[in-house]
């Protein structure tokens, strides 16, 4: 097959591509995030950084005027599109991934359920009968961007159904988190807005019914329901999940008859006078206008709509997540900071708890012969994807957010999720590093 030539602006950029589809990019991008916010916040320019975030942007018409510092709209607004991708990734995995049948998702949703439970359990116990125990949610998520990260730079020889487990629990963490900011942290609901919001969801599950599979369709009408949300008390960004569920995931032709017809129209094309100069013919455009129709009818909906938008949740919306809430002071009392239920319970809740939750859960179901192992998996893969599952940092931030007012409980929870997620992720990657050099030297 003959490539198309490049030019040169594509020569120039190619190696930035290249870069961008790399598996742990996102995670890097992430991590320089976190970095750039601490070194800011305990810089000179930390009055800057403050300031930047509770600058106030208005949106809306005449009285109807949404009026909210820069961090909420971040927090509310385009962290409602991080929610929309995950839930287009549930919809996936629960339709043909790894959670389509009972038997893929029993081990990655049980080691999901103890990942959750055991975790915010260690939380309640620390910091039970004080005010902060109201953030036992905080220690229940597992950031999927990092893990991933870390697993693919620790060894190629890592089976690939490892990273497909560690996945599936981390989609399964992420629907567990949803369900907790649903039931748990939602304030006083106001039913009129939410009201609205539900008729315009009912007009996105009637389109598609329909068969509408217009994206600007989905777009326009996610954002009044998201609109609704924000104004209803129940977090905006559980419309960007549930608009997620109303977006098509059939084709509207199956492969047979997309192939069929596509090597029809490459004959036809073929078949046409050439053009000996930089344009086509007619008959050429008219051709490769019906592929274009063509491949868009064998394309779902919801798979182009995710593989668009991912790039702009993974290098915009959540580094600029983490620029805006990972800002926390590092100064000489630092270590004395730390010592406190909520730091104490954060930290303790994803190193140990999401590590016993993860390996106890699963051991149980493998020893009763429920479930099985990944395969090509081991125990000690286990153990490292059980410490990586302790990286909670984007949902854990998030939770945080929700679970306290006092800024004080905040600053306190973020210093426990930075060091846990350190720890975590420093020990996961050498655990399953080990694990690939042993596997390594076994093949030599």
């Amino acid at each position: 097959m003959n490539s198309i030539p490049k030019s040169p602006i594509e020569r120039i950029i190619a190696p930035v591509s290249r870069f961008v589809h790399l598996e742990y990019t996102s995670g890097i991008v992430l991590l320089i995030s976190v970095l750039l916010a601490i070194i800011w916040a305990n810089s000179g320019f930390s009055e800057s950084y403050h300031l930047l975030w509770e600058t106030h942007f208005m949106v809306g018409l005449g009285e109807h005027l949404l009026d909210k510092p820069l961090h909420i709209w971040i927090n509310d607004g385009l962290m409602a599109l991080f929610f929309f991708v995950i839930g287009l990734e549930l919809k996936r995995e629960f339709m043909e991934g790894e959670l389509s049948t009972v038997s893929k998702a029993l081990l990655p949703m049980t080691a999901a359920l103890g990942g959750m439970l055991v975790p915010a359990t260690i939380y309640f116990l620390i910091n039970s009968g004080t005010g902060a125990s109201h953030g036992w949610g905080i220690p229940m998520a597992t950031d999927i961007a990092f893990a991933l990260a870390l697993l693919s730079m620790a060894g190629k020889h890592i089976p690939a159904s490892i990273k497909v487990f560690l996945s599936a629990l981390a989609v399964a963490d992420d629907l567990g988190a949803v369900m907790v900011i649903a039931f748990f942290y939602t304030g006083q609901v106001n039913f009129v807005a939410l009201g609205i919001a539900g008729i315009f969801l009912l007009v996105l599950i009637i389109g598609n019914v329909m068969g509408i599979r217009s994206s600007a369709f989905y777009l326009i009408l996610g954002i009044a329901v998201w609109i609704g949300f924000l104004l209803s008390g129940v977090h905006a960004t559980l419309a960007g999940v549930i608009v997620a569920f109303t977006i098509p995931a059939r084709t509207r032709i199956d492969e047979e008859v997309y192939s069929n017809n596509l090597r029809k129209l490459t004959d036809d094309f073929d078949r046409e006078i050439p053009s000996n100069s930089t344009l086509t013919t007619p008959d050429q455009h008219h051709t490769i206008q019906q592929v274009k129709n063509l491949s868009l009818a064998a394309e779902t909906p919801l798979q182009k709509i995710e593989h668009a938008l991912h790039p702009y949740v993974a290098f915009l919306v959540m580094p600029l997540f983490a620029l805006a809430n990972s800002g926390i002071i590092i100064g000489a009392d630092f270590f004395t900071a730390i010592i406190n239920p909520v730091s104490i319970g954060v930290t303790a809740g994803l190193v140990l708890g999401k590590f016993t939750g993860i390996l106890l859960f699963c051991y149980i179901m493998v020893k009763l012969g429920i479930a099985k192992l990944p395969e090509g998996g081991t125990w000690k893969h286990m153990i490292g994807v059980a410490l990586l599952a302790g990286i909670g940092f984007t949902m854990s931030l998030f939770i945080s957010g929700l679970a306290f007012s006092s800024p004080e409980y905040v600053e306190q929870a973020k210093y426990g999720i930075l060091i846990a997620s350190g720890l975590s992720g420093i020990l996961g990657t050498l655990v399953l590093r080990g694990t690939a050099r042993n596997q390594t030297g076994l093949k030599k």
